[in-house]
């Protein structure tokens, strides 16, 4: 079922075709220039590069955040296809969470800000791109039930508790401008931190 908050950032479907080109124009524009100048790149820039004037921006896209959330389209249908890639690679668990957070990490770190928004809108209803964030925490969920299906999971560990801090390492790398080795090693303790430690033999 879909949101009113996703079909506020899906192209509606009784668009007139110059619209509709319009619409498609303007959500590649900003891809290219998320890609180059990260989230908060200038939308006057945006709409300049999609050969349309401000006004049929703000038309489509009254915010920031609804243009931000017709680029992430694709990226639920990535997201989730990632995380069923992970359960079905038969890797180990230490190795299936570090997958994962790797994955995990460049997808919502895709352009610089993206950690951020995607941090912030995770609880937010209001926010745009809130229905596209519970498709990552649904990922997340699937991962984790997999890890604790093989008796690998600590007790007690909140699927959506360990976004957090997964998030707050992606935010941590794009702010710092760190790349995915100097990332490893934040992420390998929050994976100690919720992987059961072996038994002595």
């Amino acid at each position: 079922m879909v949101s009113d908050t996703e079909a506020e950032v899906d192209p509606p479907r009784a668009l007139r075709a110059d619209a509709r080109r319009n619409y498609d124009k303007l959500v590649e524009a900003a891809r290219a220039a998320f890609r180059e100048h990260g989230a908060q790149a200038s939308l006057d820039d945006i709409a300049k590069r999609a050969g349309v004037g401000p006004g049929t921006l703000y038309r489509h896209f009254p915010t920031r955040d609804d243009l931000i959330g017709a680029v992430m389209r694709d990226w639920t249908a990535r997201v989730d296809a990632a995380a069923d890639a992970v359960i079905a690679s038969g890797l180990e668990p230490r190795e299936a969470l570090a997958e994962w957070f790797d994955r995990f990490v460049a997808d919502i770190g895709v352009y610089r800000g993206a950690a951020a928004k995607v941090a912030s809108a995770m609880d937010d209803e209001a926010s745009p791109i809130h229905h596209k964030c519970q498709v990552l925490v649904g990922a997340n969920d699937k991962v984790l039930a997999h890890i604790a299906d093989r008796g690998a999971l600590r007790d007690g560990v909140d699927s959506r508790e360990v976004m957090r801090l997964v998030s707050g390492a992606a935010g941590a790398a794009d702010q710092a401008g760190l790349g995915p080795d100097a990332t490893r090693p934040m992420l390998d303790i929050v994976i100690a931190g919720i992987l059961r430690t072996p038994a002595a033999s």
